[in-house]
């Protein structure tokens, strides 16, 4: 095995010990050892342990020696011992008692005590409750969305507060997005438990391997660091087109495969999209008296993005200037904590929907298959959406995202069956695609 990064410095410099019987302890062949050595024989923390951890578990080994600097992130692992060290003189004294050694105990895990309260609240957003509705929506079901309006409309100010409305992180959440941030040498607090659902917003400017991960040695990109949580791309249409298309896999499988010749990595890609965009290039589009962008520029900007893409956005929501009138209103619209409280329930149905399939947690992820099972609708409500399947010639994809998000909106409302009233929702949020593309 070639040697790569420094996590094989201790268990080699471990080997070399035993070879020359400078330690004679048999035993350690159930353990396994992790960690950077320095030239003072100091051991030093390294990236992606609670992974390496994790795997091991699997692999039924008894225990690992690491480093004092991941010892937190590992022991939210059960079922295997963690002994920490500080250098290899002090390892190499618990090596000389195979009793000590085995009955080394295990440090007491500290929970974090990070809460689960957010800077931006949408009682903040004066106005815009189409969109609002749109956001909570989107969330309830797990839905991607993209918000398009003019300069100024607050599209940046509603999505930064879409992580306040969406459940806290499950355990099994948690340690996931953990592990991504630990691979990515991004852990805080001590290599604590991220208990916050993560919002990244990269620039339009980002390269596609910082988007998607990759590397020499591959490390997670945004889309996997913002797994379980919110990936927001503001002024969509700027980034580069092969960066934007790119996204087409992990929006379906929620997942990414980084294909290197020594084999493939996958990195979990469960990521909320939420992009922003706005009218034209100069962005007051379609107010002539600030636009001065020509037909073509305008067509060519929403051109940036491709058919493909919108249609693997489930909402395409769009904002409007408030009025003087709304944005002098004093008394406060909802809270995200009421909002949050209606998105749980949604949440909840859907996790009785699908507590026998493995894959799928939320309406945003049905299949066909799952669709045509959990989506059905009556005759008026058929012969309905035939009529607008039919007069704005809508592709079977489309079809499918409109019938995922009425289904969503059922769930808001503890509806069983999707209504007139829900399609027809759901349809309004679909307005965008027509514009570009007819």
């Amino acid at each position: 095995i070639r040697k790569e990064g420094t996590s094989f410095d201790l268990p080699i410099a471990i080997a070399i010990l035993k070879s020359l019987e400078i330690i004679k302890a048999d035993f350690i062949n159930d353990y396994a050892f992790i960690g950077e050595l320095n030239l003072n024989g100091d051991i030093v923390g390294v990236r992606g342990i609670l992974s390496m951890v994790s795997s091991l578990k699997n692999e039924n080994v008894k225990g690992v020696v690491l480093p004092y600097e991941n010892v937190e992130e590992t022991l939210v692992i059960e079922g295997i011992d963690i002994i920490p060290v500080k250098n290899l003189v002090e390892l190499i004294n618990i090596l000389k008692n195979e009793e000590n050694f085995r009955n080394f105990k295990r440090p007491i895990l500290i929970e974090s005590e990070e809460t689960e309260e957010y800077e931006y609240d949408f009682s903040d957003v004066a106005g815009q409750e189409f969109l609002k509705r749109a956001c909570e929506v989107a969330v309830a079901g797990f839905h991607n969305i993209i918000i398009s309006g003019p300069a100024g409309t607050g599209k940046t100010m509603i999505a930064k507060r879409i992580p306040s409305i969406m459940p806290g992180l499950t355990r099994e959440e948690s340690i996931e997005i953990t592990k991504v941030y630990s691979v990515a040498g991004l852990l805080r607090h001590n290599g604590k438990l991220i208990k916050k659902r993560p919002f990244r917003s990269p620039h339009h400017s980002i390269s596609m391997t910082s988007l998607i991960g990759g590397g020499i040695y591959p490390i997670p990109g945004e889309i996997s660091l913002s797994s379980n949580g919110v990936l927001f791309l503001d002024e969509l249409p700027l980034f580069q087109r092969t960066c934007i298309e790119t996204l087409r896999e992990p929006l379906e499988e929620k997942s990414i495969t980084i294909n290197r010749l020594k084999g493939s990595i996958v990195f979990p890609a469960k990521f909320m999209l939420v992009a922003a965009m706005n009218p034209c290039p100069c962005g007051f589009y379609p107010d002539r008296n600030k636009c001065n962008c020509s037909e073509v520029a305008i067509d060519r900007y929403q051109r940036g993005l491709s058919k493909p893409i919108l249609e693997r956005i489930d909402i395409c929501a769009e904002s409007s200037p408030i009025s003087f009138k709304e944005m002098d209103k004093s008394e406060k619209t909802e809270t995200s904590l009421e909002i949050r409280k209606r998105v749980i329930k949604a949440r909840d149905i859907q996790k009785e929907r699908f507590k026998r399939y493995k894959n799928i947690q939320y309406n945003g992820n049905m299949t066909t298959k799952e669709i045509k099972k959990y989506c059905l609708i009556g005759s008026e409500e058929k012969e309905y959406i035939e009529r607008i399947f039919r007069i704005k010639n809508l592709s079977a994809r489309t079809y499918h995202k409109i019938l995922k998000v009425a289904r969503t909106i059922a769930d808001l409302e503890g509806v069983e069956n999707i209504q007139k009233s829900h399609l027809v929702e759901a349809i309004s949020y679909r307005g965008l695609e027509e514009k570009i593309y007819g």
